[in-house]
């Protein structure tokens, strides 16, 4: 589970106590939502999915599979499905093997959502080991499913971008620029990236 609306507000309180540009943009823009996701194998698999597709596209397709392949789309289900099948459904070539991939690794036992590192860096490079599952993808997983604190997605440009307006940098700073500003919010890096996706969204910041 993703950080509880407590923990977020925790967080973002923490931030704007350290920062007088966190304070003005928190006093604009309010508080966001959790973004929470279910733990494991079903919320990579619909990772996956949704990669590079609209929202509706994205649910059209995963509401196929599992009409197909039963609730969640088991991992040994998957693994064993055919090309066929699985394009009908709307998962492309590539797609289907990035699925099996992760599929494979559950059922190997390589990976195990219940048992990921501890140690954020290790977590990320593990579940990096499914084929199209990049470090952004990893850094939502843990963020959203998992609740780490300290995730900092600094290569999604919506963040690079809200950092830029909240620190009125007067442009969008680089994934690298992004990653040194943030070390100053440690150990509150998650709050501040889910913090930058709201204030994304608004017009106010």
């Amino acid at each position: 589970m993703g950080l509880s609306q407590q923990q977020l507000n925790a967080g973002i309180d923490a931030l704007a106590a350290r920062d007088a540009n966190f304070a003005r943009a928190l006093g604009n823009a309010g508080y966001p939502e959790p973004r929470i996701r279910e733990r494991g194998y079903t919320t990579l698999l619909r990772t996956i999915v949704g990669q590079q597709v609209s929202v509706a596209a994205a649910t059209s397709i995963w509401n196929k599979l599992e009409a197909q392949f039963g609730a969640g789309c088991p991992a040994e289900v998957i693994a064993a499905a055919d090309f066929d099948t699985l394009r009908a459904c709307g998962l492309s070539g590539q797609k289907q093997g990035y699925a099996k991939s992760l599929a494979q690794l559950i059922l190997d036992g390589e990976l195990t959502f219940d048992a990921l590192p501890a140690d954020d860096e290790e977590a990320i490079a593990l579940l990096t080991r499914v084929k199209g599952i990049g470090r952004w993808s990893a850094e939502i997983y843990l963020l959203f499913a998992e609740g780490r604190p300290d995730i900092w997605p600094a290569g999604d440009l919506a963040v690079q971008e809200a950092v830029g307006r909240i620190l009125q940098l007067g442009a969008r700073p680089s994934e690298k620029q992004a990653r040194e500003l943030a070390e100053a919010w440690r150990p509150h890096r998650g709050a501040a990236a889910i913090f930058s996706w709201h204030c994304y969204n608004m017009d106010v910041i």
